[in-house]
């Protein structure tokens, strides 16, 4: 269990400094989505800060699992409003997968911690 666990957590620090950064640097890609889920971009740092956050967690839980959790948990609840912008706007649900998908990932993550 202990392999798998340090796997997704190293996906999930991959894939939210990746993405935080993305964010915090303006990425087209990033900025265009913004104004698509009708969202200021000063909530696109905003939430480029909060995916870092989480990154950080996820590098501390590499000696503080606890600390994994909690960023899973942080992780898990942003991913899932990243959801739930995209259907409020009326996106295709294929807008929101990669969100899902992180979210079921992050989720996986904190119950691995407790079944451990």
């Amino acid at each position: 269990m202990n392999i798998i666990f340090v796997i997704l957590q190293s996906f999930l620090l991959v894939s939210m400094a990746f993405g935080g950064g993305s964010k915090l640097a303006g990425a087209k890609n990033f900025v265009e989505m913004f104004e698509s889920i009708k969202l200021p971009q000063w909530f696109r740092v905003v939430t480029g800060l909060v995916q870092l956050a989480g990154a950080a967690g996820l590098v501390i839980g590499y000696w503080n699992p606890v600390a994994a959790v909690w960023a899973g948990i942080w992780i898990g609840i942003t991913m899932l409003v990243a959801c739930l912008s995209h259907f409020r706007v009326k996106h295709p649900v294929g807008s929101a997968i990669p969100a899902f998908v992180i979210t079921l990932i992050a989720a996986t993550l904190v119950v691995l911690h407790q079944v451990a």
